[in-house]
């Protein structure tokens, strides 16, 4: 296993919805952590990178309505 972050920068604040659909990301099998930033503006995700591309993280959390866009770290 290969741990991996991505940042990403959220583009308005998360609802209470978004925070749940945020825990359902931890469905994907691959996805390790999701940790939201404290001052509410950020989003880092662990993952394991044999099982996962970037992309396809993005994707994953986009398609589950959380508004964010990639940060190049």
């Amino acid at each position: 296993m290969t741990k991996v972050q991505v940042h990403f920068r959220l583009q308005k604040p998360l609802d209470d919805k978004q925070l749940s659909r945020i825990s359902d990301a931890y469905a994907i099998y691959g996805i390790q952590r999701i940790q939201v930033a404290p001052t509410l503006d950020r989003l880092t995700v662990e993952y394991d990178a044999t099982r996962l591309r970037p992309a396809e993280v993005e994707s994953a959390l986009a398609s589950a309505g959380i508004p964010i866009q990639p940060i190049a770290v």
